[in-house]
Formats: C-alpha cells, structure tokens, sequence
C-alpha cells in the first residue's frame, strides 16, 4: 500500500498489442476499460488488481518488439562518408527511431504516473534487452520506479496469474549479451556489406533482382556461413565423380515367403575381382545358415519439441518454410492454443503436469481416444518424457495449451502445425514401439550374405504420432545348418551416386550444430539468403547456390580466409552465452572479437583482387560507358601520408571537387582541384604509370566558358602527376579568369612581360614536398587556398615595389583564389620562414603587417577579414608538418610541408595557436 492508503499504480509493458491485451483479459478476468495511446496500435487497458494482497491500479500496455535501434553517428551512415574500415571502431548509439516516437511518450507519460513497471517482455535474451530499452525510457521519466519482471511461458490464466504473484527481476547480463552481439553483427555486416558492394556492384553485370544499380551485396556474420553449408554440399556434388561398382545379390523364396541376401562386402570397385568370387558361388551355390539371431528392438519416441526441432519436423513432414514455421507458430502462442515457440529447451521440469496437459486433448474427435489410452493405468502407456540435455533455463518445450478441434480463422498451415505440437507431446509421454527382429547370416563359397527381418510387436507411441514409421519385412523361418540353392544368385552393377542438395531440414540441423543464430533467429538467416539471390530453393525445400552466392564465397575462399565457415561465429555465439552467464564482461568480448574481424577485413580488402577474379568467373564485366562506370567507393589512390588509408574524390557543399584522405582528420593529405570542373566521377581504369598504386583515372568534365577552345571539355585524367594535359587546365584555372576582358597568351601579362616560372615549375602539388624550394613557391594547398604565379624580381620597381618590413627584402606578389577573395592581390615575403602578409588594397591606408604583430589589420573590412582567415589559415599550415594538436599537413603526394607560424614566425606552431594572436 502506498501512503495515504491509495492502490500501488503498476505500469505493465508487454511485448506486442496482442500480449498485452491477452494478458490484461487474464487478469482482470474481463472487466477492463480500454483507452488509446499516442500510438494507435498500442492502446491502454486499466483494471483492479490484487499483487500478493496489496491493492493495485494495473495498466497494461505494450511495445512493437525492440523499442531502440542500434546505429552508427550521422557521419558514418552515407555509403561512402568513410573507410569502411572505420566502422569497427566509429561511435554508435542507441535510440528511439521516428516511427516508435509515440509509443515512447505513452510509456513515459504512464510511468510519471506509477509506482511499479512490471515488465512482460518474451523470456529469452532478446526480450531481456528489449526490457532494458522500455527501463532506459520509463526511468528516464521516473527515476523512483520498482523495478520487476514477469516470466511466463504460455498466455494461458494458470500461467499469467502464478507470473504475477511470484515476480522477479530483470537479467542485466541477458540484456548485455543482445548489445553485444547487436553491436558486432552492425560492425561487421556494414563493413563487410559496404566493401563487397561498392566494389563489385558496378564493376559487373550483375542482373539478379532486375535493377542492378540498387544492388546491395549484404554480408552477415550468421548469413554467410548458412550460405557456406549451401555451398559447399553443392561444390560435393560437382567434384563427384561417378564411379562403377559390381555386388553379389542373391534371393531365396520357400512357402513362408521370400528373403534378399545381401553381400557382406557390400560392393567392389574391381569388376575382375567380383567376376571372380561371382564365379565362385554359382560354380558352388549351395547356402549354409551360419547364424540366426532373435533381439527384441525398442524405437523410442521424440524428445520434447525445442524450436528448432519443430523448423526441421515441419520442413520434412508439410514442406513448409522456417520462416512460415515460426509466423504460424508465434500466431498459435499469441492466440494461448501453444506455449512460447522460442526454446532450446527439450526436457520438461519436474513440477510440470503433464496429465493435465494430455487431459485437455480428450474430447478432440482425432487423437482424443489415444489420450484417454494414456491416461489409463491399465493401459501401460505412460512413460515420462525423456531428457534431451537442453535446457535453457527461460521456457519449457513447445506443447499445447489450449485445446481446439480447428479454429475458423485457421489456414491449413495452423491447423497442421497445432496437429504436430500435439502429437508429438502426447508421443513424447509414451511408451517406445517394440518389435521383433530377426538377422540371418548364410554362406555360399565361403561368401557371407545377411537378410533381416522386422516385426512390430507393439506399436505405442507410433498409434498417435503418425509421421514416423517402423516397418520391416517378415523373414521366412531358418535354422542354423540349413541349407539351400538360392533362387537368385546376379552379379550386379551401379554407380556411386553424389550426395544430394541441402534440405532445409538438414540445413538447420547443420546451423544448430554449428552454433550459427539462434533458435529464434536461424529462419530470418536462411529468408535472407534467398531475398539477397544468393540462394534457390525448389519444391523439395533444397537448397542450390546462385552463381553470385557460389562467386561470392569462393572469392574469400580463395582469400584463404574461411568466412564462409562457421567457426568464427560458433566463437562469438560462444562469447554471447559466456556474457549471459557473467564469465565474460560485453567490452572484453567486443573488444576481441572485432579486433579479429578487423584484421580480416583489412587483410581481404588487400586480397580484393581473387575477389574480383571469382565474379569475373561467373559475371560478365560491365560494359557502361565509362562516365557511368564509377570506381563504387570512389577510390582514387592509396594514401602516400599516412599509408593507412586512400584518397577519395569528394565534392564540397560549394560544387568543388577535391581529392582526400578518408583518414582525416588524423591524415590531412589533400589534392583540390579546379573551379572549371563541373562533375568529375572515378572509373576503374589503372594509370599505367604512377605509383604508388592503383591510381584509377578521373573523368572530368571542364566548363567550357573556363578553359580555352582547343582543349575538350571531357576529359579522363590521371592525378597521380603523369597527366601533362590535366596539368595545363588546372595551371589555367589557377592563372586567369573567364570574365577577364581580354585574354593575353599564356604566361605573359598584358605588357609583354612574362611571369611565373616554367610551366613543369608550377605544379609542385603534383611533386614531393622535398622538391618544393623558394624558387618554386607556388603550392596548392590543404584549406582551398590557392596561390597562383610570381612578380618577377626585376619588374618589381613597374608595379611598385614593397618591402618586407622583417628583413627588408622585396616581396612578390600574388593573387587569391579562395571563393571569398578570388581575383584580390597580395603581398607576400620570398622567405618561407618570414611571416609577412598584406593585401594590396590595404597598404595605402594601414601598417605593413610583419611579425611583430596584427597591426591595423584588425580594424579592415570585413570581407578583408574574411579573405585574411582564408589565406593565412592556408599558409599557416605550410608549417614544419604539424600543428598544435600533433595533426599533420601534407602536400598531394602525402609529404610534410615545412613553413612557420605567419603570425609570430615561430616553427613550433601555426597561426591558429599562436600565443600572440589577438
């Protein structure tokens, strides 16, 4: 009671709309009152109750299964915003996505109002973490909430109302091993998915689903080994060869009937060897009995139904799909007709009555007599259910818990499956199948042959579980010393057959034992291999590879690399149970397992090649024009700076393009490309010449109001420093401008004079930074500033000349590039170490600014202070290599670049640090 005598308020969440109402019924036997939520599909359900004999106020809602999404940062969700390397370390988080907002504010609006949050969440790990995500929301409204966890395992009143008067708590270690394994399977499936498709989705015709371009080539951690076991029973059956082989077969009929013999040797390859011993017993067929033996021989029945034991039973009896298994089965528990069907469990407690269980299938018109049978003591028929060794310590196994003679609403799938929950309890609680089995063994020239023969003395179990058989011939009688002529005696001859393709059934018997998924989890593995076309599957519910499943696997397999196989993720799934039970903390099994994943990630994207190799095997390459066959990463060489990751073609927000690290902003390296490129897009084609490599060609396409007449628009170019045609647009781009009035010859001022250095001088971002030198001070650099060309020395005097106010030397002059100052002149120092800057339309009206300080700059314009942050950020950043926070500065071929800070002139920091900074 809480104080003032009131009813204790009791949020109950349940997992779905339908639970949640199922157990409201229960509870308050009916006479509840029913209100909407913020969600239309999760309404409220209040009533009275009685919690151990405190008076509660009980409102049951519910969730839509997971209430979080685990996803990577803003910044790492576009395709091609990183190295998909980085993904195995870059931030995740978990939240309420948009569609499950409403449901969140009903939670929270209902937990201000209580004192209890009873959590009715499915009892399996999945659950658990799904509880833990309604705690995080419901405490983050009420932080004094009592905490408590409801298990059940059938929606049945028995079950519901015993949960309620024994509540537990929620299992943290439970919640933990779910983000564990949510967290690596995001890591690893992006990575992987991201790497595999944009590498082989445009570079072959790959026409599965009937639009190529929208292909995603997915990679899971339990999706590819369930491919594996596809693949490699179908790699079996192709290496087969058939091989011939002969065997004795002989028969003998007498008045109680007929037995086949067969050859102890079973066959022989060798077909002068069987002629031989052939021979030998028709030249002296007389058969003597050496041995008859009388046994008695028990078939038992099942073991409880676990899930996966039901996938396999109803794939083998009605052909029906895992996937369809679960969705019937999940709707016969919703419904309270069969207990939770997500269990590893197939033993059942002790404190279980199963006579109860059987009591209620009685009256059913089919299998209702064999259950009265079994009840009776004089019948015999009673046998406990046998122990299966699982046990998963959440649920019981799957049995029926409601009886039902068919419901209306029922498809023929429910009906079937109900029909095969109850036989197969019923069987498990009887007595084995007993029979009779003879075995004689004869000799005929000193040959040995054997026939057997089975009869059912009692069939038991088998009366109700009609989906097995034990039947067998009927031998005639013999006696051991017999002796008689074989009616038949041939030599006969077959050939080895292969195995055959992977039934579903035994493909899940596959995945169980490997530990790939879970019981709850192994049907979506296999619906997503068949929705990704990386598998077929025929009317006899076997499995066939597709061609880009089978290249695929056999591009890592080639790799060496046995992703394909199922033993890294045994591991893992191994890791998730040791997290459930507290052995082992997340952070260590996260930490381990995506350290290996990493590593094997990083060493197939160096191996892509035999990937590439084993589609070109099946796939033809693609024959788009070569503007449409992008490079799918947009990859246009590996990264000279840091040698950890590769230079990327990118377009800025304002229409640039550039080519940069994916490593920043640890690396920095950074090659920025002309104005006059209006799209530019990477292609697979190699430079043949520049290192290192690969260094795939770039289509451009120039405006062509930017370049001159006798130069195409389009061209493919090579930024690796071999392109002399690239370098003559970008030197163009980087010298003049369209909208000048007149257009003088290249190199040469208006007056004749020329300027600059040599054109092979100027484009030192295509050269290593050791041969940049005060005589070729020209140098693109990493912040879009970009200078252009030199006043020569001797004309200084014609265009009025300025001095350095540091070391009295004359400075040159140059003209800004940058979008906020392009076209405006400065000056500069000749020496990289002097800091000396000034914009020319300053020096008339302020101080030449030098080291000592920011002079009257402070007080300019705001666009000069504008192109000031522009330009002397750019320069500052030609420094010694590194600015204050240890990042590097490198030119295009990934070299430092030295200089100083243009502030101060001191070599140990750039402007943006400097202490003197005002």
């Amino acid at each position: 009671m809480q104080p003032g005598g009131g009813a204790i308020r009791v949020l109950n969440v349940a997992e779905k709309p339908s639970v949640a109402k199922a157990v409201a019924e229960i509870l308050s036997r009916g006479s509840m009152q029913s209100r909407a939520g913020r969600s239309q599909y999760n309404r409220v359900f209040e009533f009275n109750y009685a919690i151990n004999g405190r008076a509660c106020r009980m409102l049951v809602t519910s969730v839509t299964g997971h209430l979080m999404e685990l996803e990577f940062e803003d910044r790492f969700r576009r395709w091609h915003s990183c190295d998909p390397a980085d993904l195995f370390h870059a931030p995740v988080r978990k939240s309420v996505p948009q569609d499950k907002q409403a449901i969140k504010q009903t939670l929270e609006e209902e937990a201000r109002r209580c004192q209890w949050l009873v959590l009715w969440l499915d009892c399996d790990r999945e659950g658990e973490n799904i509880a833990y995500e309604v705690i995080e929301v419901c405490t983050g409204a009420n932080s004094h909430l009592n905490i408590y966890r409801a298990r059940f395992s059938a929606l049945i009143a028995r079950e519901i109302h015993e949960s309620m008067q024994h509540l537990g708590r929620p299992n943290k270690l439970f919640a933990d091993a779910v983000d564990a394994r949510q967290e690596i399977d995001l890591r690893i499936g992006a990575s992987f998915t991201r790497f595999q498709t944009m590498l082989l989705k445009d570079a072959f015709v790959i026409d599965v689903t009937g639009d190529d371009r929208n292909l995603v080539l997915s990679y899971g951690p339990c999706q590819f080994p369930t491919l594996g076991f596809i693949v490699e029973r179908f790699w079996e059956i192709q290496a087969h060869e058939p091989e011939e082989f002969w065997t004795i077969n002989c028969t003998h009929t007498s008045d109680e009937g007929t037995a086949s013999f067969g050859w102890i040797r079973g066959h022989l390859f060798d077909y002068p060897s069987a002629l031989i011993l052939y021979e030998m017993c028709v030249q002296e067929p007389m058969a003597t009995v050496q041995n008859v033996r009388n046994q008695q021989k028990l078939k038992y029945p099942p073991y409880p139904l676990s899930t996966v034991e039901l996938q396999k039973r109803a794939s083998r009896y009605f052909r029906m799909s895992s996937e369809r298994t679960m969705k019937v089965a999940e709707e016969l528990y919703q419904a309270g007709f069969i207990s939770y069907p997500r269990t590893e469990t197939d033993n059942f407690s002790p404190n279980t009555d199963l006579h109860a269980i059987v009591r209620e299938q009685v009256e059913h018109p089919v299998w209702g007599a064999y259950a009265d049978r079994l009840l009776s003591p004089e019948e015999r028929l009673w046998r406990n259910p046998s122990n299966g060794g699982h046990d998963d310590k959440a649920h019981p196994p799957i049995h029926p818990t409601k009886f039902s003679r068919g419901e209306n609403n029922w498809s023929p799938d429910h009906t079937r499956l109900y029909e095969l929950v109850v036989r197969h309890f019923l069987a498990c609680c009887s007595q084995p199948a007993v029979g009779a089995e003879t075995t004689v063994e004869i000799d005929i020239a000193g040959e040995q042959f054997n026939a057997s023969g089975r009869v059912v003395l009692a069939k038991n179990y088998l009366d109700v579980y009609r989906f097995d058989s034990w039947g067998g011939t009927l031998l005639p009688t013999y006696n051991i010393g017999q002796q008689f002529v074989p009616t038949t005696l041939t030599l006969d001859s077959g050939v080895t057959r292969p195995p055959p393709l992977l039934a579903e059934a035994d493909l899940l018997s596959c995945m169980d034992k490997a530990g790939i998924g879970t019981d709850a989890t192994m049907h979506d593995h296999i619906k997503k291999l068949l929705d990704r076309c990386y598998a077929t599957k025929d009317e006899n519910t076997r499995f066939s590879p597709t061609n880009l499943g089978e290249a695929l696997v056999m591009g890592y397999d080639e790799m060496g690399y046995e992703l394909w196989k199922p033993y890294l993720r045994s591991m893992m799934e191994a890791d998730m149970k040791s997290v459930s039970i507290g052995t082992k903390s997340k952070s260590e099994v996260l930490e381990s397992c995506l350290q290996q994943m990493k590593a094997c990630f990083l060493d197939a994207r160096v191996n892509k090649a035999k990937l590439l190799d084993a589609m070109g095997t099946f796939f033809a390459r693609s024959s788009r024009p070569i503007n449409e066959t992008q490079n799918p990463t947009e990859v246009v060489r590996p990264c000279a700076a840091c040698r950890e990751s590769e230079m990327v073609l990118k377009q800025r927000q304002t229409g640039g393009f550039m080519v940069g690290c994916r490593g920043y902003p640890q690396c920095r390296n950074v090659v920025w490309l002309p104005g006059s490129i209006s799209e530019a897009s990477v292609t697979n084609q190699v430079c043949p010449i520049c290192t290192p490599g690969p260094v795939y060609k770039i289509q451009f396409k120039f405006r062509r109001r930017d370049i001159p007449p006798n130069f195409d628009a389009d061209h493919l170019g090579c930024v690796g420093g071999c392109d002399d045609i690239l370098k003559e647009l970008m030197e163009i781009s980087r010298f003049g401008s369209h909208s000048h009035t007149a257009t003088p010859a290249r190199g040469q001022t208006p007056n004749g004079v020329r300027q600059g250095a040599p054109r092979q001088d100027l484009h030192t971002n295509f050269r290593p930074a050791g041969q940049l030198n005060n005589e070729n001070p020209s140098v693109m650099h990493s912040q879009g500033f970009r200078s252009t060309h030199t006043q020569n020395p001797s004309n200084a005097s014609d265009a009025g000349q300025v001095l350095c106010t540091s070391c009295g030397e004359p400075c040159i002059n140059r003209i800004a590039n940058t979008e906020a100052n392009r076209g405006r002149k400065f000056y500069k120092c000749q020496d990289p170490g002097c800091g000396f800057f000034k914009w020319e339309d300053e020096l008339d009206n302020a101080t030449p600014r030098g080291r000592r300080g920011r002079g009257s700059s402070r007080q300019a314009p705001a666009s000069a202070s504008a192109g000031r942050r522009g330009g002397s950020q750019a320069r500052g950043r030609r420094g010694r290599g590194r600015n204050a926070d240890g990042g590097m500065f490198v030119s295009a071929t990934g070299d430092p670049v030295s200089g100083c800070c243009f502030t101060c002139g001191d070599p140990s920091h750039f402007a943006n640090a400097c202490p003197n900074r005002r």
